[in-house]
């Protein structure tokens, strides 16, 4: 019986370092993430994913703004405005893609050339751009010629509207009461004058 009394806590003691051990290697790295390896920077490397000394990337960042902004003034109706930047972004947009590797490397060149002798001080050329840089440049242009051409596609369309039923603008513009501005909405064809924008 003392034998058996004296053996109970021994393997109380094993099961509990054994229950303990048991969590500290299921809950060492259950969140821990593995090493990354560091990928080499230079023209094989990834290089920056936004290089200002690169004309492509500056223009299609110019043509993804203008393009967004441009949408938006052309829903709000400010019509000249969603014109000019939707022209200026399907520019930028469409120049950015057709700039040549050679080009973009001698701009880089030039413009860490310039900076160097700015400052007094020699600076190696910024590195290519990598497979993230090149990714997100063409998305960035991409995305400015599209929202460029619905901008666009908005300004030709409220203006081909304008000149289709000029009538009804020239109307709009000449009367003098609230009731007469109503009533022009007569010289709109059937569809149109139920629309929220042609009655007020």
């Amino acid at each position: 019986m003392a034998t058996d009394a004296a053996r109970l806590p021994r393997r109380r003691c094993g099961a509990a370092s054994g229950a303990a051990g048991s969590r500290s290697r299921a809950g060492a790295d259950p969140f821990q993430r593995p090493p990354q390896q560091q990928q080499p920077s230079g023209p094989q490397g990834t290089g920056p994913r936004f290089d200002p000394t690169d004309p492509a990337q500056r223009r299609s960042r110019y043509a993804l703004v203008c393009g967004g902004w441009g949408l938006i003034f052309a829903l709000f109706g400010w019509t000249a405005i969603g014109l000019l930047l939707g022209a200026l972004a399907l520019y930028w947009g469409i120049s950015a893609l057709r700039m040549s590797p050679e080009d973009r490397e001698s701009a880089r060149a030039s413009a860490a050339s310039a900076l160097a002798d700015a400052t007094q001080t020699p600076r190696p050329a910024p590195p290519a751009p990598g497979p993230d840089a090149q990714r997100s440049f063409l998305t960035a242009a991409w995305t400015g010629i599209v929202t460029s051409a619905v901008t666009l596609a908005i300004v030709a369309a409220t203006y081909g509207f304008q000149l289709a039923y000029r009538d009804y603008y020239t109307c709009k513009s000449d009367a003098l009461t609230s009731p007469a501005s109503h009533a022009c909405t007569k010289l709109l064809p059937g569809p149109f004058r139920d629309l929220p924008a042609f009655k007020n």
